[in-house]
């Protein structure tokens, strides 16, 4: 009975640990979003991010390289409310990817990408997508103002944006892929929830992400 006690102690107390991890990523998410539109003419220009059907952020994606590059990295996605205002229950997701060729060195970087259409928020939601591969990719532009009325930013299904070392920019993340993040998932909902049930049948949000949904609602005036 002790032992069983004990285990069950352990159990939990993995349990939170796992829970305060994801919910530490969840705040590191909403920093990261606030801090890029917070860049005065250097953000994601509005009308881009108003038209958005989904917005997927991955705080301190990682890279390294030695001749064979690699780069993974854990985030959150999150869409708007069909026929209602406001962003989804975010969804848990990992991206990964590599790349050859003869580099050296490693990098943490914040990135946002913004899913432009319906065809292309349905396949981010299944069990796994490789950008530009599944959906067409393109570098976001930067300015807050900045004309996204160009035929690459137009024809994409995802716009892509970085900041490193405090320079955001568009980047290419063509070939990387992104799937379901089982674990952020269960600790953050206590159940095993597919990104897209939790995206469209409005499941009730964790606390933790009360902060990233109030942002996404400030920053995009279709809320």
């Amino acid at each position: 009975m002790h032992s069983r006690l004990i285990a069950l102690l352990c159990l939990s107390g993995g349990l939170a640990a796992a829970q305060s991890e994801h919910a530490q990523r969840l705040e590191a998410a909403a920093t990261v979003f606030s801090e890029v539109m917070d860049i005065a003419d250097r953000s994601i220009p509005q009308d881009l991010l108003d038209r958005a059907h989904c917005a997927v952020i991955v705080p301190g994606l990682k890279r390294g390289a030695f001749i064979f590059g690699a780069k993974y990295g854990r985030g959150f996605i999150s869409c708007r409310k069909a026929g209602k205002v406001g962003w989804s229950a975010p969804g848990a997701v990992r991206i990964e990817g590599g790349s050859f060729g003869l580099q050296a060195g490693g990098s943490e970087t914040d990135v946002i990408m913004l899913v432009m259409n319906e065809r292309g928020a349905q396949r981010l939601l299944s069990s796994r997508f490789t950008i530009g591969g599944d959906a067409s990719v393109a570098a976001g532009p930067v300015g807050r103002t900045a004309s996204a009325e160009t035929d690459a930013y137009m024809s994409a299904e995802i716009l892509t944006w970085s900041r490193s070392r405090g320079v955001f920019a568009g980047i290419s993340l063509r070939g990387a892929t992104l799937r379901r993040d089982a674990s952020a998932v269960r600790a953050l909902y206590g159940k095993d929830y597919e990104n897209r049930d939790i995206v469209l049948k409005d499941v009730a949000p964790p606390a933790a992400a009360k902060r990233l949904l109030s942002l996404l609602n400030k920053y995009s005036s279709r809320g």
